[in-house]
């Protein structure tokens, strides 16, 4: 890290605190030759692999947004969106892996959108998980009627 004043490479850490939502560590640091401090907020990387090869960095806008459209017409806020998108990312990172497959984030985001909505999850769940015919859309609403059951009683 190069200090913003005087472009040296060396500095020290003088205090380091966690974010509120954990995620990034704000480091505050002062150059050895100049003396003046700055501060740097450090993450931890999480990258998607899409279908092409291409990676790219995991992004809960683009989580919200696959998610949004299936959720179009159905009474889910930009808030509850953002707080799904948050537990995804909490759960992918949860298993420790830096890069992670674009396939298998769709498949991370069944759970908490099943939660959210039945509606939107069944029109997600087609996609992602291929349902092919009358059978998979019945199973996958039988699946829900299980879950609604188990959460009732």
């Amino acid at each position: 890290m190069h200090c913003p004043f005087c472009r040296n490479a060396d500095s020290r850490v003088v205090d380091s605190r966690s974010t509120e939502d954990g995620t990034c560590i704000k480091r505050r640091r002062q150059c050895t030759d100049c003396g003046k401090r700055f501060s740097t907020v450090e993450t931890a990387s999480l990258t998607v692999v899409k279908r092409s090869g291409v990676s790219e960095p995991f992004s809960r806008d683009k989580v919200m947004s696959g998610v949004r459209k299936a959720c179009q017409g159905r009474p889910v806020s930009d808030d509850q969106l953002a707080v799904l998108a948050q537990q995804v990312e909490e759960s992918i990172r949860s298993k420790g892996a830096a890069e992670i497959d674009a396939h298998d984030v769709g498949i991370e985001i069944l759970g908490p959108l099943r939660e959210l909505d039945h509606v939107a999850y069944l029109r997600f769940a087609s996609v992602y998980q291929a349902f092919e015919s009358l059978t998979d859309f019945e199973d996958a609403v039988a699946d829900l009627r299980r879950h609604a059951l188990r959460d009732a009683g």
